[in-house]
């Protein structure tokens, strides 16, 4: 991603100097330049940049000395009307052992959360790659695919070039049993890391309550918001019948349904709520 806004900013400037770097190839950049006694050429550098994109913050945690420069070079950067986009695998104020001014400054900028493509995204993204392959994917068998890897863009065209490459060997039409066959090891994966019975204990640690709060009777709405998120997610992420997810509730699947259609309303309505989902997803996901 930070590829590609690298390259959107060369594209629009071609005369801007932009720099992409990991944020674990940056702490090496000032080792190096601290052995080597040259920590006035490195700060200039970066101080000149039009553009700096940092990949995987969270790996400044614990690292004093490194924080301290950088927090020097974003202000440089900043007061200058430079660009610094930064991404981490959690939003800025969730990063331990990261000093509080950074934090602050990181939160000064537009946060915003990559959430994993919905459904319908992933079906589309699948049939439009299968199609740059010259591949004849009927669209239950994307959606198939689609319903069982959810976690990013990557997964998807992996598990399709892996199907594509099955083809190609044995020949033959694509469909369900196929891709079945062909992904078994993924899928068997994937089965065993989303189930409902962890949704419920990552959503109860997350609000900090009790797995048998939500199956209780309870509510409160310090546990029926979190029983309804966790329904949806059920829903969202898992290959589980609406019965089904009301059995692991206590509920029937009415109560479930209602979940499902109150859920996303909240997360427009609430950006605390999207914001509780995107963690939610990217924990699950991960």
């Amino acid at each position: 991603m930070l590829h590609a806004i690298g390259n959107g900013i060369l594209a629009d400037k071609p005369n801007a100097r932009v720099l992409y770097i990991h944020a674990n190839n940056f702490m090496q950049h000032m080792v190096k330049a601290v052995r080597d006694n040259k920590m006035d050429q490195f700060k200039k550098f970066y101080r000149s940049l039009d553009a700096l994109l940092v990949d995987d913050i969270q790996f400044f945690a614990e690292k004093e000395k490194t924080q301290e420069e950088f927090f020097h070079i974003f202000n440089s950067l900043f007061e200058t009307g430079r660009q610094i986009i930064l991404t981490s695998d959690r939003y800025p104020k969730e990063i331990e052992k990261i000093e509080e001014r950074l934090k602050s400054r990181f939160g000064w900028g537009l946060t915003t959360a990559i959430e994993p493509p919905d459904l319908e995204t992933r079906v589309a993204i699948l049939l439009k790659k299968a199609e740059e392959h010259n591949m004849n994917l009927p669209e239950e068998v994307a959606f198939f695919i689609a319903q069982r890897l959810r976690t990013n863009v990557r997964e998807l065209e992996g598990a399709l070039n892996r199907v594509k490459a099955m083809q190609d060997f044995k020949g033959g039409d694509i469909d369900i049993d196929f891709v079945r066959d062909t992904l078994k090891d993924i899928l068997a994966l994937q089965e065993r890391l989303v189930t409902i019975e962890n949704i419920q204990k990552v959503v109860a640690e997350y609000y900090r309550i009790k797995v048998s709060d939500l199956k209780s009777k309870s509510r409160a709405r310090s546990v029926t918001r979190p029983r309804q998120i966790a329904m949806a997610l059920a829903k969202e992420l898992t290959n589980r019948s609406l019965p089904e997810i009301g059995r692991a509730f206590d509920r029937d699947h009415t109560t479930v349904l209602n979940a499902c259609r109150e859920v996303p309303k909240f997360r427009e309505q609430d950006n605390s709520i999207q914001e509780d989902w995107a963690n939610l997803i990217r924990t699950l996901s991960a």
